[in-house]
């Protein structure tokens, strides 16, 4: 009898994107690793914080991260 195969998680998202305790998606924001000195202090402080994704995005996460899920 064939077994049956796994779905691959998508090692992109994999190193991207964390799941809450409540099953939300979390990400760190972007352009914040290099050439610091030209932005302002103002938009550096807001990239500090991590954001959460947007219901919207939600099935293509969970296409994504097959087994991140925890509905």
């Amino acid at each position: 009898m064939p077994r049956q195969r796994k779905m691959k998680s998508n090692s992109g998202a994999k190193k991207r994107f964390r799941l809450t305790g409540s099953g939300k998606v979390k990400y760190k924001k972007c352009k914040h690793s290099h050439i610091l000195t030209s932005k302002a202090q103002k938009v550096k402080r807001k990239m500090r914080k991590g954001g959460i994704l947007p219901p919207e995005d939600e099935g293509r996460m969970e296409r994504l991260l097959p087994y991140g899920s925890t509905k």
